[in-house]
């Protein structure tokens, strides 16, 4: 029904403005228990064979949303509903900041792909972290980020920032470093300078009494000879492991009219490209580290090809607007029927 009924429609307004409307949506749904628990009935699936246990958290299932769908941890406990196993919010920055001008949302429907250049819109880690103080059963994931007007010599200043704020309120976290949204944000996922970001949040982390889990995001644009500098920083640094890939600014082989535009593509074009980088981290490092996979995930297959790449766990966010909910219910009865 959604692809052949609710998609159609939605699909003729601005994207950024569907986004607040399904948001709204959802929320207004949820406020009844009765509506809630029929959504959690219809697309969640409950099953042991399902539970994976990656970095010290148990997962109920290896299904989760990627960074960027709930950017403000405004709607983590009504999206869990959908059967997701972890919601990941943000990118959050240590101040609310608008981002970029708008229109900064594209539709590349032939393509079935998405290109952003959301420029971290967000309304900042302590208004995330009130919301996130609510009760929740789910896991959630803190993507950090540094904010527009932060040079990158102070970018520490400000992942350390979010780590703080959000270190109560969260399961695990993860460094962006890698959308191409934010000016010269990607010089971050340089050696030296990720190196001693990466450093400096392990330090502060080790200085918790319970420390939490801390995954790096990477670019699918990134080169082999930089992926085995990733592997060599994941094991100085002792982070939980990455997340494998962010959007692309590749605009190889789009049939779409929006492909011109500037930002991060992700979709369908991804898919291959990340099973790439999960295939390659996984194998030159002997599946030395936890890798959630991401990237072009629009249908069950899909996410095995990412899963028998190497990856321990899923997201799904593109994939999820173009296929709707029942994608995360189709992937984890294929992960069950294929006993993964």
């Amino acid at each position: 029904m959604y692809k052949f009924l609710i998609r159609p429609f939605l699909f003729l307004f601005d994207p950024e403005q569907v986004h607040h409307f399904t948001f709204n949506l959802i929320r207004f749904f949820c406020q009844f228990d009765w509506l809630r628990n029929a959504i959690q009935r219809r697309y969640t699936i409950s099953d042991k064979q399902l539970e994976r246990e990656v970095f010290g958290i148990k997962f109920p299932n290896p299904v989760g949303l990627a960074a960027g769908f709930d950017k403000d941890a405004a709607l983590f406990n009504e999206l869990a509903a959908f059967g997701f196993g972890f919601i990941e919010i943000g990118t959050v920055t240590p101040k609310p900041q608008k981002g970029n001008p708008k229109k900064r949302l594209f539709r590349l429907r032939e393509d079935e792909a998405l290109i952003n250049r959301m420029g971290f819109n967000n309304g900042g880690a302590s208004a995330a972290s009130v919301r996130l103080k609510q009760s929740h059963k789910v896991i959630i994931g803190g993507n950090i980020g540094k904010n527009k007007v932060t040079p990158n010599e102070e970018a520490e200043t400000d992942y350390l920032d979010c780590f703080e704020t959000l270190f109560e309120v969260v399961d695990y976290f993860v460094v962006n470093v890698s959308s191409p949204n934010t000016p010269n944000l990607r010089q971050l996922q340089e050696k030296e300078p990720l190196m001693k970001l990466l450093q400096k949040l392990q330090e502060r982390n080790y200085a918790k009494a319970h420390p939490k889990p801390i995954l790096l995001k990477i670019a699918p644009d990134l080169s082999d000879e930089q992926l085995m500098e990733i592997i060599e920083i994941v094991s100085e640094t002792r982070i939980a492991g990455v997340i494998a890939t962010n959007t692309t600014i590749s605009r190889a082989n789009l049939n779409s009219e929006n492909k011109t535009q500037a930002g991060g593509l992700s979709g369908k074009p991804l898919r291959n490209r990340s099973t790439e980088v999960i295939r390659f981290l996984y194998e030159k490092s002997g599946g030395a580290f936890p890798i959630i996979g991401v990237g072009g995930i629009h249908s069950a297959q899909d996410a095995i090809e990412k899963l028998e790449a190497g990856a321990s766990l899923i997201q799904l966010y593109t994939g999820f607007i173009y296929e709707g909910p029942s994608l995360v219910k189709s992937i984890n009865k294929q992960i069950l029927r294929r006993k993964l």
